[in-house]
């Protein structure tokens, strides 16, 4: 199950680095046309704009599974480990309910903008707020797994604290 989980998050991360990749193209190649042809691809400003918001939920849902997200534990890590596992179930429950929402204002937004479309692609708009839908379906199996850890008691102490205190120091190697 983890293998596949595994391959599932590692071809997240190549679509992320496709869209990336596709972007600095579009952008530079309309930079470059624009200043020296004097012209420029309409469709450049519009599909970087989409491909930028589809790769930041992507990389949410890769965050989340990698347990990625920047936070604060000055009031978490002096607590004992129920008050840890307390505050994680917390997290985690709010976690998905925040995730329903996102999927329930996402689903609702696509309804609304499936029939528009958009300016230049002509594309219809729904598959641009479809981007909050997908985050959703793949955030909460990552939520839940987490969840079903914590309960059945398969978390070590030191991933009880739910973020990463510095971005060049995981949480638990930081000397205090």
């Amino acid at each position: 199950m983890q293998r596949a989980i595994d391959w599932l998050f590692k071809g997240l991360q190549w679509l992320m680095v496709i869209c990336m990749a596709v972007m600095v193209v579009l952008v530079f190649g309309n930079v470059v046309m624009r200043y020296g042809f004097n012209s420029g691809l309409l469709l450049s400003e519009e599909l970087s704009r989409w491909l930028f918001v589809w790769m930041t939920f992507l990389g949410a849902v890769v965050a989340l599974n990698e347990r990625a997200h920047l936070g604060t534990d000055s009031l978490i890590s002096r607590l004992p480990p129920g008050g840890k596992k307390v505050c994680l179930l917390l997290t985690l429950l709010l976690m998905l309910f925040l995730t329903w929402l996102v999927f329930r204002g996402s689903y609702e937004q696509v309804k609304i903008n499936w029939a528009s479309t958009s300016a230049v692609m002509e594309t219809s708009m729904g598959y641009f707020y479809a981007s909050g839908l997908v985050f959703s379906v793949l955030s909460v199996p990552v939520l839940l797994l987490q969840l079903f850890r914590l309960v059945t008691g398969r978390m070590s102490e030191a991933e009880l604290v739910n973020i990463t205190e510095n971005e060049d120091v995981p949480h638990g190697d930081a000397k205090a």
